[in-house]
């Protein structure tokens, strides 16, 4: 993981690649079509109302799960913490739910990033 966050500070990645780090691999995020970003939208303004000010929530952004993988779930609601997790991404104990709006990556999303938060002890 320290390669991979190094990388990004180098400059070699940056944070419009759509590369996850999974299982100590740089893998290629799917594309985001209009329906995949509809959802996204329509979730936000569901879930924001729901979750008010009793935990947070995180789109598209990266959750640490071990030391080689930190996925980007589309939606992850996580423990409030002061600084927002300025320092270090959110990891399993931090982590109440994971959500993927899965289109053209649904097999993916229900085989590789599902046995990923299992492992993790994600709750939901």
């Amino acid at each position: 993981m320290q390669d991979y966050h190094r990388l990004v500070a180098l400059g070699v990645l940056n944070e419009d690649d759509r590369i996850e780090l999974i299982r100590g691999e740089l893998i290629q995020m799917a594309a985001k079509g209009t329906a995949h970003e509809a959802c996204i939208t329509r979730l936000l303004r569901i879930l924001l109302p729901i979750i008010g000010d009793r935990a947070t929530l995180r789109c598209q952004s990266p959750i640490t799960l071990a030391f080689d993988s930190e996925p980007e779930p589309d939606f992850a609601i996580v423990r409030n913490r002061k600084a927002d997790y300025e320092s270090a991404h959110p990891t399993p104990a931090d982590t109440l739910l994971v959500m993927e709006v899965a289109d053209s990556s649904r097999e993916y999303d229900r085989t590789v990033k599902l046995s990923l938060y299992a492992e993790a002890s994600i709750p939901h």
